[in-house]
């Protein structure tokens, strides 16, 4: 009946017990700062959220207060399977697969291309592998839902043996989240989801949009990394590849310096000098900040333009999606974004964008429009019910 889901990040740790028939969800998690001294585990657990600190700030410690939190509900031995997200596939894997050692030698393979996150989701495999040693366990990739793409989205204008020797192309992220909200927009507008064209966009810490053909992704912004494509909290988005020649030349500073300035201390943060939170963000532009502003601005403004590019890999324009953090959250992010995109056909329906802000979401457009709308993601739940599915389908039924 339970399905449990495990979520690693670099520096986190979120869980979630589901029902993935009915979405009940009777407990959920989130182990934040691990690795520091200020780590801690924030609980959900029927209504109740209690906040409990990790001392050593691990990852096992954070498995352990999971286990103790499934004990305390009397549901651990009622886990039938364990999903797991993970970052990178590559392009071995379009769908969820159960988790062999031949599949875990293939996520490791896959570490140089995401080094912040594959480390992270093996590792959470091997705390959910020694905790639950006989219950199937699922790998759910961020990878696979972009591998529907055909090769003149995915492949860059460089050497052919870069690709063919070294796996060189773009493969997309965010998967698990694209794919449940084109799914829930499709039920939101009556329609067949095997006949809409979509446009998602996936905005939080990290960000990526993508085109949505019939259900299956065909184009989208992120590459051979998370760090292509929009400006994001801390990441730059797309730069001129000529730029860490130019700053080791100039400054001085190694490929490893640069790479990790452009992941870490860029986008948002390192346009603004403030934060990467868009509500301080907002907040502190709404004082004068001009900063805060300009990085709201460019924010917005590299969004509507891969929105505006994403819609040519489509045969018609059906709808834009607002999910994540931002998306869900910012009702300024959108009515600016929707601002820059009535070329398209979007007209913003002002008190609609005002109440999707409480989480409601729904349509924030008017009835003249191409529809826009905000769809809550639940990656979770996306996690729970393809890991049901595999095991359906490997024969160790929930």
């Amino acid at each position: 009946m339970w399905t449990l889901v495990v979520n690693c990040g670099s520096s986190s740790l979120k869980f979630a017990l589901l029902n993935p028939d009915s979405g009940e969800m009777p407990l959920a998690g989130l182990a934040e700062r691990l690795g520091s001294d200020l780590a801690a585990v924030r609980v959900d657990r029927e209504g109740e959220r209690v906040s409990v600190p990790l001392p050593h700030g691990s990852y096992p410690e954070a498995f352990g207060v999971l286990l103790a939190e499934l004990d305390a509900l009397g549901l651990r031995r009622e886990v039938r399977a364990v999903g797991h997200r993970v970052v990178h596939g590559g392009d071995r894997f379009s769908t969820p697969v159960l988790i062999t050692p031949e599949v875990l030698e293939v996520i490791r393979a896959c570490v140089p291309l995401a080094p912040l996150h594959n480390p992270a989701n093996l590792a959470g495999i091997e705390a959910a592998q020694a905790a639950f040693p006989d219950l199937p366990q699922i790998a759910v990739f961020d990878t696979a839902f972009h591998q529907t793409m055909p090769p003149v989205a995915y492949r860059y204008a460089v050497p052919t043996d870069w690709y063919t020797q070294h796996g060189v192309r773009r493969y997309g992220f965010h998967g698990i989240s694209h794919e449940y909200v084109a799914g829930e927009a499709a039920r939101l507008l009556g329609r067949d989801p095997s006949g809409l064209n979509l446009v998602t966009a996936h905005l939080g810490n990290g960000c990526s949009v993508t085109a949505v053909r019939g259900g299956h992704s065909v184009d989208t912004s992120m590459g051979l990394t998370p760090l292509e494509g929009l400006v994001m909290g801390t990441r730059s988005g797309d730069v001129d590849p000529g730029l860490p020649d130019y700053l080791a030349r100039q400054a001085g500073l190694s490929l490893t310096q640069i790479t990790a300035a452009l992941n870490r201390e860029s986008g948002l943060l390192g346009l603004s000098g403030l934060t990467n939170d868009m509500r301080e963000l907002e907040e502190a532009a709404g004082r004068g900040n001009e900063q805060a502003r300009l990085a709201v601005e460019i924010f917005v403004y590299r969004l509507a333009k891969t929105v505006a590019g994403m819609a040519t890999a489509l045969d018609t324009l059906d709808g834009l999606v607002f999910t994540g953090g931002i998306g869900e959250n910012s009702s300024g992010v959108r009515a600016a974004t929707l601002a820059r995109l009535g070329l398209l056909g979007f007209r913003l329906d002002e008190a609609a964008n005002e109440r999707a802000v409480r989480g409601q979401g729904g349509l924030i457009t008017r009835p003249d429009s191409v529809p826009a709308l905000v769809v809550n993601t639940n990656e979770e739940l996306m996690i729970a019910r393809e890991t049901a599915e595999v095991v359906k389908v490997v024969g160790r039924g929930l």
